[in-house]
C-alpha cells in the first residue's frame, strides 16, 4: 500500500466518524483493535467513540495534519466544541472549547490494528474558568 493510499484510507475513516456511521466501522477498524495499549476490540473501540458522540454532541474530527508511512499513520486531529458536561475530568458544562489530539495509528489489512491517542487536556483546562 503507498503513502497516499494509506491517506485515503485514513480520511475514509475520519468521514465515517464524522457522520457516525457505526455499520461501516469495521471497514476501517480491526477485530481486534488496541487503544492506548489496551485490547478494547472493535466493539469496545465503537464504545468508546459512542460515549464520545454523546458527551460532545457537536463534536467533529478535523485533520490539521497527516503523516502516512506505511503501516503506520500520523495525525494531529483539531476539535472546536460544546461538551455538555465534564471532559477529561474537567467541568466543561457547555463552554465552547478547542484542543487537538495527536494520534498514531497501526494498520494491517487495510484496517486499524492500533491507536495511540494524546489528547491536551492543559488546552481545555486553560480555556475554563479558575476555581477559587
Amino acid at each position: 500500500m503507498t503513502p497516499a493510499e494509506l491517506s485515503e484510507i485514513y480520511r475514509g475513516y475520519i468521514a465515517c466518524l464524522n457522520r457516525q456511521d457505526w455499520p461501516k466501522l469495521d471497514q476501517f477498524v480491526g477485530e481486534d483493535v488496541s487503544y492506548n495499549g489496551e485490547r478494547v476490540g472493535l466493539t469496545g473501540y465503537r464504545d468508546l467513540l459512542q460515549l464520545d458522540f454523546r458527551a460532545i454532541p457537536d463534536l467533529h474530527f478535523d485533520i490539521q495534519w497527516l503523516v502516512s508511512e506505511p503501516p503506520r499513520v500520523a495525525s494531529r486531529l483539531w476539535f472546536d466544541c460544546t461538551p455538555s458536561g465534564e471532559l477529561f475530568g474537567l467541568a466543561v458544562n457547555g463552554r465552547r472549547i478547542r484542543f487537538a489530539e495527536n494520534v498514531f495509528y497501526a494498520f494491517s489489512d487495510r484496517r486499524i490494528v492500533e491507536v495511540w491517542s494524546i489528547i491536551d487536556k492543559a488546552a481545555v483546562a486553560a480555556q475554563l474558568p479558575s476555581r477559587p
